[in-house]
């Protein structure tokens, strides 16, 4: 028991951590946005809540210039002032912000706020294991090559998750008869709008590169259209 007791202590502060994060977003959230107005982003959304059946999506505007769309843990979605600032200037369309919404939303849909949990905690566990084994070969290494795993395990789990939340904006998006068009004109345009990742290794992106993101929506689009 003694021998696990750090572990679990481990496992526990990982858990608190996570729970404070999600509550000082909660708080940011809340005091830093208001409902979205903009009557064309509206209108499509519409068309997507007709989709699933659903009497409206409520859609937020988190006031920070970042270009950015999140699903809070609560299962609020938010477009940044930043993403509309762009639409305002021609930048992207309501089509775009669209695809921006219904990713959101299979983010909202398929968990991924609880499983984001759920990874935390482990990836925690996995961090203090590694560093505990490590450190005893690796004294003065050890930390900095646990902490390099444990974040690449991060960022894989992150990228996978990103995957998932595309499929289902794809299949929402062509349901809705928006169509995939705008889904993949916004990634050929992330790139740029959100700066550059320069050399960083994509098994260390949180996100996935753009072009794998569009030949992923390309290989589904062509398989459920064809089915």
């Amino acid at each position: 028991m003694i021998k696990v007791l750090p572990l679990i202590l481990a496992l526990g502060y990982a858990f608190l951590m996570f729970r404070f994060s999600v509550w000082r977003t909660h708080k940011t959230l809340d005091a830093q946005s208001q409902p979205l107005t903009d009557p064309a982003v509206l209108r499509l959304a519409d068309r997507m809540a007709a989709a699933l059946e659903l009497p409206a999506i409520k859609v937020n505007v988190f006031e920070v210039e970042p270009v950015n769309g999140l699903a809070a843990p609560d299962g609020r979605i938010f477009l940044t002032r930043g993403f509309l600032n762009r639409k305002a200037r021609g930048e992207v369309t309501a089509e775009e912000l669209a695809a921006v919404i219904a990713h959101e939303l299979g983010h909202v849909a398929l968990g991924h706020a609880r499983r984001r949990m759920i990874d935390f905690t482990g990836q925690n566990a996995v961090f203090f294991m590694l560093t505990a084994l490590l450190s005893r070969f690796l004294p003065f290494v050890g930390v900095w090559i646990a902490n390099l795993i444990s974040g690449a395990l991060a960022a894989r789990l992150s990228r996978r998750d990103e995957f998932e939340a595309d499929a289902y904006a794809t299949a929402l998006l062509i349901k809705a008869g928006i169509g995939t068009g705008p889904q993949k004109s916004l990634f050929r345009k992330l790139d740029a709008m959100a700066g550059h990742r320069g050399g960083m290794p994509a098994w260390l992106m949180s996100h996935p590169d753009s072009a794998e993101r569009i030949a992923a929506i390309e290989a589904n689009e062509k398989r459920w259209l064809q089915a």
